[in-house]
């Protein structure tokens, strides 16, 4: 990280910038407000707010993007409520401990890097899921089952209504988590917060019976990528949309009944995918055995 130090004690600025170059930061020290207004492209600014007279405003203006921590003899209102205001982050009182200082400039770093991410995954998400249908009301009564054909639609009404009604959402997937009952089972839950759990499709009926009784009163939403019928007393229905993903290509007939096979042979019988596919099941034999697909044995689902 790069580093400004806007300090008029010379000797107070260069020991400041000496340890935190032990540190690993680039330092460089000013004493005058026009010689920091003339440089850029720092990740923190260290102001002091006793420059004999100077205005630190423009500075604080000019940098409010990044970490401004400032340097006080002491507290009031013109050395740390309205340059705080002004878009400052923090301060820190002289004399200071160094480590202090260290763990500010970390803690800022940290929390503005989780703000960027925070950001891109929001638009992205956002991007992602623009085309699915998001709820039209709030009236869900937890804890729900949101039955779906594709999962990209489950997730755009969970997270969509996670938004509308500002609850913290939390994630769990069956798929990969072989302890899930105890997990479930202990699960303690503020009133505010919601869990989001995939993979209930993969779970044998006598594993969905026990997933129903381990949920009951907690504060859960999973999805259900599938058609068939579940045996829970709140399901909600959710419509997909019928668009699948081929990166932007137009493949030819072979090529997208291959891709529907691998894509779907794990969620359908024979029966189902033959007949979803305009075919018999002897063709959906000999498609297999033309494109070299060997079908995955799967434990039967009681």
């Amino acid at each position: 990280m790069r580093v400004l130090i806007v300090e008029n004690e010379i000797y107070l600025a260069q020991s400041i910038a000496a340890k935190l170059c032990d540190f690993g930061f680039e330092c460089d020290t000013v004493s005058l407000v026009n010689d920091a207004l003339c440089k850029d492209e720092y990740d923190v600014i260290l102001l002091s707010t006793s420059l004999m007279g100077q205005n630190i405003y423009p500075i604080i203006e000019q940098h409010k993007d990044n970490i401004i921590i400032l340097m006080i003899p002491y507290v009031s209102d013109d050395t740390v409520t309205k340059p705080l205001k002004a878009g400052a982050k923090d301060y820190i009182l002289k004399p200071f401990m160094f480590d202090e200082l260290v763990r500010k400039i970390e803690h800022y770093h940290t929390f503005q890097h989780l703000k960027q991410l925070v950001t891109f995954y929001r638009n992205y998400v956002d991007m992602v899921l623009s085309d699915f249908r998001t709820p039209n009301d709030s009236k869900v009564t937890l804890p729900i089952i949101i039955r779906s054909q594709n999962q990209k639609s489950a997730d755009a009404f969970i997270i969509s209504y996670a938004r509308q009604e500002k609850i913290s959402l939390s994630f769990f997937s069956l798929k990969s988590h072989q302890g899930w009952r105890e997990y479930l089972g202990h699960l303690r839950q503020k009133n505010t917060d919601l869990m989001y759990v995939i993979g209930l499709e993969d779970l044998k009926k006598p594993e969905r019976k026990e997933f129903f009784e381990i949920i009951e009163n907690k504060r859960i939403i999973s999805s259900f990528i599938a058609l068939e019928e579940i045996e829970f007393k709140n399901v909600l229905d959710v419509e997909g949309v019928d668009n699948i993903d081929f990166c932007g290509k137009i493949l030819c007939v072979d090529d997208y009944i291959r891709n529907i096979i691998l894509r779907y042979e794990h969620k359908y019988p024979d029966t189902e995918l033959s007949r979803r596919l305009g075919m018999s099941r002897k063709s959906l034999w000999e498609k297999r055995k033309k494109y070299g697909i060997i079908k995955k044995k799967q434990d039967p689902i009681y």
